[in-house]
């Protein structure tokens, strides 16, 4: 099995776990920390307050940083069960771009496999940088 392939099993399942009886959409994620073996797992948890509700991306970001620190992210699969598979929302890709360059690739799936990839700068050319 290939790495890739791992990430989407990995996102896969995370998906499974994920908490979101508000819209019915569920999203996992798999995040390659870059020198490590580690592909961090995040999916989307609802909140009846819907500010509070996180991403499936933003899940896997905030766990890589709580157990690795700052670290560089290599790719980032993200997995959903529409066809085609579901780009990162605006706030995603906004935190992605805090930890990530424009050259971080994202994969996008769905329980099949990866249907399309593309970079966090083709997403968002025009980050907010301080």
């Amino acid at each position: 099995m290939t790495e890739l392939e791992r990430a989407v099993l990995v996102g896969t399942r995370a998906r499974e776990n994920s908490w979101s009886p508000y819209s019915k959409f569920a999203v996992g994620a798999a995040l390659k920390v870059k020198g490590h073996d580690a592909l961090v797992p995040g999916c989307n948890v609802e909140n009846a307050s819907y500010g509070g509700t996180i991403c499936a991306e933003r899940s896997a970001v905030v766990a890589a940083i709580s157990q690795f620190g700052k670290v560089d992210f290599e790719f980032l699969v993200v997995v959903t069960a529409t066809d085609p598979p579901a780009m990162p929302c605006a706030m995603c890709r906004g935190v992605l771009s805090e930890f990530c360059g424009p050259e971080l690739v994202i994969h996008l799936a769905n329980p099949d496999g990866i249907k399309n990839s593309v970079t966090l700068g083709d997403l968002l050319p025009y980050p907010f940088k301080l």
